[in-house]
């Protein structure tokens, strides 16, 4: 079961509770939250593209990414009490 985490240009940002022994990443998708939906993964230093799988425009990709950097603290933390780390 995804547990949506923020919303940003009409894009759900989530991460799958069964996938806590993955690194740290969230998952967009605009609309119903699938498991083919793009892929970030997420550290203090970096955010990375593993995926697009959902497709998203290059430009809405930058946003996100931009988007993710400045909340990666909320993110990282919110795993963390997730999948009680």
């Amino acid at each position: 079961m995804p547990e949506a985490l923020l919303d940003f240009l009409g894009y759900s940002i989530f991460f799958w509770s069964n996938e806590n022994d993955e690194p740290i990443h969230v998952h967009i998708a605009k609309g119903s939250q699938t498991e083919n939906a793009t892929k970030f993964r997420i550290t203090r230093e970096n955010i990375e593209l593993v995926h697009n799988k959902s497709q998203i425009a290059k430009n809405d990709l930058k946003k996100i990414q931009k988007y993710l950097w400045v909340n990666r603290d909320t993110i990282i933390a919110r795993w963390y009490q997730h999948f009680g780390m």
